[in-house]
């Protein structure tokens, strides 16, 4: 399980190969007492889950342009929004994918009204930064 849990830290999917070995041995350990069969069963279903899931799993995971699944923050960044309340330099308010956001004028000068189509082009913190789009 500590394995699986580290897992969502590095994002490599080699700790949940690894854990899924520890997992068919902690099965094998219930079926059989000997120690070496444990051992066994840990090396072979790590061994054959990086070798043939982990490439698998990352291939899946990966876009179709090479480039890995964006997620969280970065997913937001380069979505189309509508703005609620007018944007400017200082305050805003746009709805992105079914979500309010606060925003803000990408350039300080530009400024949208209630209607018109941004587009993100980044997050600062909690707050979007829009440009026309």
């Amino acid at each position: 399980m500590g394995l699986a849990v580290a897992e969502l830290f590095t994002g490599t999917f080699v700790l949940l190969m690894l854990a899924g070995g520890a997992l068919a041995a902690a099965v094998t350990a219930a079926l059989v007492d000997a120690l070496w069969a444990q051992a066994l069963v840990f090396a072979l279903v790590s061994a054959l889950a990086l070798v043939v899931a982990r490439p698998a799993l990352k291939r899946r995971l990966d876009r179709g342009d090479g480039g890995a699944v964006r997620i969280g923050l970065a997913a937001i960044e380069g979505s189309a929004g509508v703005v609620l309340e007018r944007v400017d330099a200082d305050r805003g308010l746009v709805k992105i994918d079914g979500e309010l956001w606060q925003a803000r004028s990408f350039d300080g000068t530009e400024v949208y009204e209630p209607g018109e189509r941004v587009q993100v082009i980044e997050v600062k913190g909690a707050t979007a930064m829009v440009w026309r789009g």
